[in-house]
């Protein structure tokens, strides 16, 4: 039996976090929310729906998934795959199974969720979502000749190969980072398209101009400090 563990960040997902970790599929033996300093019941909701619910402070999406992957460090059993997945509800946690599928059955050590625009809801992403996620693969399949045409965050990937990528970013940067060491290190990787939904509540990067602006940055930093490597 293939060992999967779900890690989600989660700022204020009091409306949609319970749904998210209670559509996730049967063949996930574990689910950790990490409560990024949330006001609302988040905490409260994700407990509730069954999920291990971890706290940190520090804000910021890569700061959550870093305290995700502490935690299974420790563990005393590791697990063979880890997937990320917001707790907004943009993604069906139920085609968990369809991205892990070419991990299990073709030995594939990485597989991003592809929000192909047939398959997503309208106005599921907003404008500079669209844009920024064009941008920033176009340039790495200039510099980097990758075939990787979204930074979706409904992804999965080998435990042993995460910890190869030595993960670093705090913040926004944490998806794109992810897929060029991926890329650097030469580790096999797919596509799989998914279905996207418009999110519960309002986005915390996308949704606001400062995120957007921020996001962006870090996006480009990532990428110009690869090429350039």
């Amino acid at each position: 039996m293939v060992n999967i563990k779900v890690i989600i960040p989660a700022f204020n997902e009091a409306d949609s976090i319970a749904s998210v970790i209670n559509e996730l599929p049967k063949t996930v033996s574990e689910t950790i929310v990490v409560n990024n300093n949330s006001s609302d019941e988040t905490v409260k909701n994700a407990e509730s729906a069954g999920a291990t619910v971890l706290t940190e402070k520090r804000k910021g999406y890569g700061y959550a998934c870093l305290c995700g992957m502490d935690y299974v460090a420790k563990q005393s059993k590791k697990p063979d795959i880890i997937v990320f997945i917001d707790g907004d509800y943009s993604d069906y946690p139920e085609e968990l199974d369809k991205i892990v599928a070419p991990i299990i059955e073709n030995d594939l050590d990485f597989v991003v969720g592809a929000r192909k625009k047939s398959l997503r809801e309208e106005g599921s992403m907003t404008p500079q979502q669209v844009f920024g996620n064009w941008l920033a693969t176009f340039l790495m399949q200039l510099f980097f000749r990758a075939k990787f045409t979204d930074l979706g965050p409904f992804r999965a990937i080998k435990y042993e190969k995460l910890k190869e990528l030595e993960m670093e970013d705090k913040t926004y940067g944490w998806t794109v980072e992810m897929q060029l060491k991926i890329l650097r290190k030469k580790m096999t990787y797919t596509e799989v398209p998914v279905r996207y939904k418009k999110r519960i509540g309002v986005s915390k990067v996308s949704g606001t101009v400062k995120g957007s602006i921020f996001a962006g940055i870090k996006i480009l930093g990532w990428i110009f400090k690869y090429s350039i490597k």
